[in-house]
């Protein structure tokens, strides 16, 4: 009997990520009829729960590769040894040579089969007491947007970490550690716009101790009363940094008084909050924010297990070239090694390689140190809890599950964009729809710019994010947007030469921002670029029908025009008791025997209207024109 288990390999560092796309064949060959069954039951049956790898189908279909690969191609399907196979291509295949495909969806006979059984991790043992140890404090940096939480960072680290980032502001979260006094400090560095919001909710679930930056010549801004209730949320202390006292018009006295009203008590009017004012340009209380900070640390007692696996979390993931997928991760228990076989989210690997803050490779990471981990299988999402494990089989396992669990719901809900159902939206008078692929530097900056696209208000215009992803615009996004009809949006980051050579041949589009801001008005823009003018009517002038004149050919009628003017080549209607029996142009306007640009109110005029002959007297005309008025959103 063959293998009714279903594993898929994930791809490995030889494999290309590029061979796991679903094969999409424009056109089907002909089916070979597959001499059937004599008895059906005689019929041999595998067992499938979603996309499998060709490798894997051969060997349940007790075949080799090569063979199975012959015949897809007599399907018009060119794949490798790694290509997912979807159901449908599986069920065609495998009738082919005499086998029944069984789902979980749906089974043709028989009794179900038993539920899979997923693997679950197993809890921690934890440690003895003794065990634990003192580790340095995660501190984030929170604030309103141009405080100066970049610069202040910077300032402690003696880096250029702000010129580096366009329009000055920080566009993802970092993590560095510095030394102060023989002990160490671990600072994440959350952006402060407004479109990072989850970005930064998602800092200080992750930290010990918040410092609230709060820029002495501004004072308590919407985005610094966000940040409070940040923290609060996340249950973390807060220090209170009042930078840029050495501004004009810098006021640290009213900054200590905005935050009172919101329940921050300074220590020297009586409440339990540190303030501590800086000047991150001239570097005044550097060391007294550290020695705050450190303080803080103590009466917190922080302690972690330094032994047995280690436990983290991931701080931002993204795509780098001649790396692959990278996560920066912050442990928090444990220590994490080279060698280890981790699990994060629905991936999973083997570290290849640890990178700390400065670039350098490091053998291992104790908790409180912030590293880039480098030999997952995928980008995971920020956030995502990373474990350690010995069992390299089960992990391998627990990620296939997940993202097995991950993909199934999007293969049964199934397309939803073509140019079919586009054509048929427009020609049923829906909403139109802008298409957009988006393609950023890191996953946190996909997240957040999603999160701002989707507050641009329209009832007229639909944006749809077909595709969104962190790497740079690849051939596959501009056939994407080819297909769907839309353009390619890249923010930090570059275009593939042979995409954008796919770009100009497919007529396809590629903006490229570095600033949030510029992205979400062009966006804007283009929607509203969507929309057809309308067409508003504005009234001329009226004409009484005083007789009819019937010639040869046609009729012709004698108006006196009551108010307004009557325009040569105009639109025009004619009203019969109030009710519209005619509506077209004035083909003719004459005065006397001679042509007329117009005739105005208290005048006579002879008028035919288009192919129009049935006037009766007292009859009203009505001249208008159209005007195309642009819509908005």
């Amino acid at each position: 009997m063959p293998k009714t288990k279903q594993t898929i390999s994930p791809p490995g560092p030889k494999d290309d990520p590029a061979t796991f796309a679903s094969p999409a064949p424009s056109m089907e060959k002909p089916e070979k009829e597959a001499p059937a069954p004599s008895d059906a039951a005689d019929r041999k049956a595998i067992s499938l729960r979603g996309p499998i790898a060709v490798r894997e189908l051969a060997e349940l279909l007790d075949i080799k590769p090569f063979q199975l690969i012959h015949h897809l191609m007599e399907l018009n399907i060119f794949p490798t040894l790694t290509q997912l196979l979807d159901e449908d291509v599986v069920k065609k295949v495998a009738t082919r040579m005499g086998f029944e495909v069984l789902t979980e969806r749906k089974e043709r006979h028989g009794p179900p089969p038993p539920p899979s059984k997923v693997v679950e991790e197993p809890p921690p043992a934890p440690p003895a007491e003794p065990d634990l140890q003192l580790r340095s404090p995660v501190v984030a940096f929170l604030g309103h947007v141009d405080h100066g939480k970049t610069t202040l960072l910077d300032a402690i680290r003696h880096t250029r970490v702000a010129a580096g980032e366009a329009g000055g502001i920080t566009q993802h979260i970092g993590a560095y550690t510095i030394h102060h006094g023989g002990k160490s400090i671990t600072f994440i560095d959350t952006p402060g716009h407004e479109a990072f919001t989850a970005m930064r909710a998602r800092g200080a679930s992750v930290t010990d101790i918040v410092v609230l930056v709060v820029a002495a010549d501004d004072g308590v801004m919407p985005q610094t009363i966000e940040a409070i209730d940040h923290a609060r949320a996340a249950n973390v202390p807060m220090l209170i940094a009042i930078n840029k006292i050495d501004a004009p018009g810098a006021n640290p006295l009213r900054v200590r008084t905005q935050l009172q009203e919101r329940g921050l008590v300074p220590e020297e009017f009586g409440g339990d909050t540190i303030f501590c004012e800086v000047s991150a340009l001239k570097g005044n209380g550097i060391d007294h924010l550290l020695e705050m900070i450190l303080l803080q640390a103590e009466v917190l007692e922080l302690r972690a297990h330094f032994d047995g696996p280690a436990a983290g979390r991931v701080i931002e993931a993204q795509m780098e070239t001649g790396r692959g997928p990278t996560a920066t991760v912050l442990v928090l228990k444990g220590t994490l090694r080279t060698g280890d076989v981790v699990l994060c989210g629905a991936y999973w690997g083997r570290v290849r390689a640890l990178i700390n803050d400065l670039g350098k490779t490091v053998r291992e990471a104790s908790p409180s140190i912030p590293v880039k981990v480098i030999g997952l299988s995928g980008l995971p999402s920020p956030g995502e809890e990373l474990l350690v494990d010995s069992d390299e089989r089960r992990v391998r396992q627990i990620a296939e599950e997940r993202l097995a669990a991950l993909k199934r719901p999007r293969q049964e809900e199934g397309p939803t964009v073509t140019l079919e159902n586009l054509f048929e939206a427009i020609a049923e008078g829906q909403r139109k729809a802008l298409h957009l692929v988006l393609k950023a530097d890191t996953q946190g900056s996909i997240e957040a710019l999603v999160g701002q696209l989707d507050k641009i208000p329209s009832k007229k215009v639909e944006l749809s994010i077909i595709h969104a992803a962190a790497g740079p615009v690849s051939e596959s996004d501009i056939l994407l947007a080819k297909a769907s009809e839309g353009i390619v949006i890249g923010f930090n980051v570059k275009t593939d030469s042979s995409a954008a050579a796919a770009a100009k041949r497919e007529g396809v589009q590629i903006k490229l921002f570095s600033v949030i801001y510029e992205l979400v008005d062009q966006v804007r823009d283009a929607m509203a670029g969507l929309l057809e003018p309308e067409l508003r009517e504005t009234v001329l002038g009226t004409a009484l029908v005083r007789k009819v004149f019937a010639l040869n050919k046609f009729s012709v009628a004698g108006v006196l025009v009551q108010s307004g003017r009557m325009v040569h080549k105009g639109h025009a209607r004619v009203l019969r008791g109030k009710q519209p029996i005619y509506d077209g142009s004035i083909q003719t306007l004459k005065r006397f025997q001679d042509e007329a640009p117009e005739v105005r109110a208290g005048l006579e005029c002879g008028m035919r209207l288009g192919n129009f002959d049935d006037y009766e007297p007292n009859d009203i005309i009505q001249c208008y024109q159209l005007e195309r008025v642009p819509q908005s959103l």
